[in-house]
């Protein structure tokens, strides 16, 4: 069996940048909510446009070219992907060649050979991400794990990440010690933030700080034998 060379797993920041999709199926639809969810300037090029595609351009989302692919469609394209809806290898092929002449990031559906990234099974709950891949090999796997992620890391994810970015924001503004700054990150990482808003409780992050400021400066107390034992993160917060 031949080697295999793993992916590099990356985040790309597509903001703002144009991305290109080739097709008008299901999953060249699904391509098409994901980059603009993303923030990118979306053209999509296809001859036969469902009602989601109609619609997104009338909304004045994305660009829509009602034909089919033709060579220069790429320019000053970042990523770009292809669908093949008629099996035409061919297309694909050109798609390809001209993404690698401008050094556009392409992905063709199904076509491993004919794509410099693939797109993993991912989960998102808010700012939090986790992609999955198995790099073609067991695609039903992947999927698997993605629906036992969902699972796994429930909507009260979205709020907790959200909480620790204040936190975090807070850490910074407010502390200008790093190992301080260091200690208090961890103790909000170890606070029991995650189960309390799963159970409907409500924490604002400003709360959640003071108390946090509280507990590290008792627990540095008590580590030099001149304070009380520090109390939980969680009171007060």
């Amino acid at each position: 069996m031949a080697e295999h060379t793993p992916h590099y797993p990356v985040f790309l920041a597509l903001a703002g940048r144009l991305a290109i999709v080739v097709g008008g199926d299901a999953a060249a639809v699904r391509k098409t909510h994901q980059f603009v969810e993303c923030g990118a300037d979306v053209a999509v090029i296809t001859p036969f446009p469902n009602e989601h595609l109609r619609q997104l351009e009338a909304d004045g989302v994305i660009t829509l070219e009602r034909r089919g692919y033709m060579r220069g469609d790429l320019k000053g394209a970042f990523i770009a992907y292809c669908s093949l809806e008629s099996n035409d290898d061919e297309i694909g092929q050109a798609v390809f060649a001209e993404a690698e002449t401008l050094g556009c990031l392409i992905n063709v559906a199904d076509h491993p050979a004919l794509s410099s990234y693939i797109m993993p099974s991912s989960v998102r709950r808010g700012q939090l991400q986790i992609a999955i891949s198995t790099s073609g090999a067991a695609p039903a796997v992947a999927r698997r794990l993605r629906r036992e992620l969902r699972e796994r890391f429930g909507v009260e994810w979205a709020a907790y990440i959200a909480l620790l970015g204040e936190i975090r924001v807070l850490t910074a503004d407010k502390i200008a010690d790093a190992e301080e700054r260091e200690s208090l990150l961890a103790a909000s990482a170890d606070a029991d933030y995650l189960e309390r808003l799963a159970a409907g409780e409500k924490i604002e992050a400003e709360t959640a700080f003071a108390a946090l400021l509280t507990a590290v400066a008792s627990s540095a107390a008590a580590s030099t034998g001149s304070g009380e034992p520090a109390p939980s993160a969680g009171e007060g917060a």
